[in-house]
């Protein structure tokens, strides 16, 4: 092992050290031991589904809540994790009222018509707040993963995460490009890597400088518009820099790290990849804030339906409703698989992933055209909550009092996120 790598390695905080589990082999113990010391990081995802649920058979009964809650249809094949999941009711993002764009507010909370003047307006997600400060010390801030087909044309953007100036973050949208992303080292010489590095960072400098030359008697607008501007010259510069800091570092690998996906995974298995793949970044921290926007169409379509997920969500009872019902069970079967997963993998004082982990599977569409009681699942011990109940707080109580109190329970100091007026106390209780 060359000395750069032990010095990029070791001067980091000693939750990184987590993401080299070759240490202890190549002779390195007592870093190793100083890691299995050390109290693994907290992570959270989430997991959007398109067009809601079913509304009568995937809501769980609102009359018992607490822990005499009973698992609905829809969301049975989580038996085996009753105890450890919270679902919650009457969650709402006040501002959204247009069904098309459900996706892109959920993870934010916006008012899409909060400046004047403007058709459009979004603010930044709560995985993009959390990844300002756990996102600091691994290889990738936050991974957004998405699909091929992008948002089947409802709002714009590919993935789930704003940036703070409101603006999507672009993902990954097939197991391959997350596969090799994450895993997958550069075999470009190290030299040659470094050069075209410096050549983005002298091109970001020219432009700089014209865009400077330029704010010279602009209008209030304008300047607006260029300010946004130097904001997101200054967003790609610390990205170079977070590349640079990591370019000779070798990717790590989990010893269980699931073969490279083919080309043409779709639907169901697409999306179990997507999550296996997480779990994998997670074990070996490549990074600790994830967003998966999952597939619509191909996903039903694998299941062997022959309608789109648009007219699915239109159901009544007949075809279109099975084709709903069948679309739910598979999701909580492929979330009860991630759950799985996360307890199955120990963390190094004996915890596992899951103890750390918060995973939130909802959307931000109750169903049809629907926009109130968002459907929610919550489940993992990174955020504190105690879990194995059904919450049904308030009518239109805030989606984003949910992804504030994530945020607090994960350590992250915020006072507000969104449209949020207070954490939800009672999922601490």
């Amino acid at each position: 092992m060359t000395s750069n790598i032990h010095r990029r390695s070791f001067l980091r905080s000693s939750s990184s050290l987590i993401a080299l589990p070759f240490l202890e082999s190549s002779g390195f113990r007592k870093f190793a031991s100083a890691a299995a010391e050390a109290e693994p990081p907290k992570r959270l995802a989430y997991l959007g589904v398109g067009f809601g649920f079913t509304r009568d058979t995937w809501y769980p009964d609102a009359k018992k809540t607490g822990d005499a809650w009973e698992l609905s249809e829809g969301l049975s094949p989580l038996e085996r994790h009753k105890d450890d999941i919270t679902v919650i009711q009457n969650l709402t993002n006040q501002f959204n009222n247009e069904a098309h764009w459900g996706s892109t507010f959920w993870l934010t909370g916006a008012n899409r018509y909060a400046e004047p003047g403007q058709s459009f307006n979004n603010t930044i997600s709560v995985d993009q707040v959390a990844a300002e400060t756990l996102g600091k010390d691994t290889r990738f801030t936050s991974i957004q993963l998405g699909y091929k087909g992008g948002d089947n044309g409802h709002g714009p953007g590919l993935s789930l995460a704003w940036n703070r100036q409101g603006k999507p973050v672009s993902g990954l949208n097939t197991p391959v490009a997350a596969f090799h992303r994450l895993f997958s080292d550069d075999q470009t010489p190290l030299a040659e890597r470094q050069a075209a590095l410096l050549k983005q960072r002298s091109v970001l400098d020219t432009v700089l400088e014209d865009a400077k030359s330029a704010k010279r008697g602009l209008t209030k607008t304008d300047t607006d518009k260029l300010d946004e501007y130097f904001q997101s010259i200054r967003d790609i510069e610390t990205r170079l820099s977070k590349e640079e800091a990591w370019l000779d570092v070798p990717k790590s690998k989990p010893t269980d790290l699931p073969e490279e996906p083919g080309e043409g995974l779709k639907g169901v298995e697409e999306v179990k990849m997507m999550y296996d793949l997480m779990v994998a970044a997670m074990q070996v921290d490549a990074s600790r804030v994830f967003t998966y926007r999952q597939p619509l169409d191909s996903f039903i379509r694998s299941m062997g339906a022959t309608i789109t997920s648009h007219n699915m969500s239109h159901y009544s009872d007949g075809a279109r409703k099975v084709v709903s019902k069948n679309r739910d069970a598979k999701q909580s079967e492929l979330f009860a698989h991630f759950i799985d997963r996360l307890k199955s993998i120990k963390e190094t004082n004996g915890t596992t992933l899951f103890d750390n982990t918060t995973l939130t599977l909802g959307s931000n569409i109750n169903s049809i055209h629907y926009l109130t009681n968002c459907p929610t699942v919550v489940t993992g011990g990174g955020s504190g909550f105690k879990h194995g109940s059904q919450h049904v707080v308030d009518p239109k109580t805030p989606l984003c009092n949910l992804w504030l109190s994530q945020l607090k329970g994960s350590g992250i100091e915020v006072e507000s996120h969104g449209d949020s007026t207070g954490q939800i106390d009672s999922l601490f209780a």
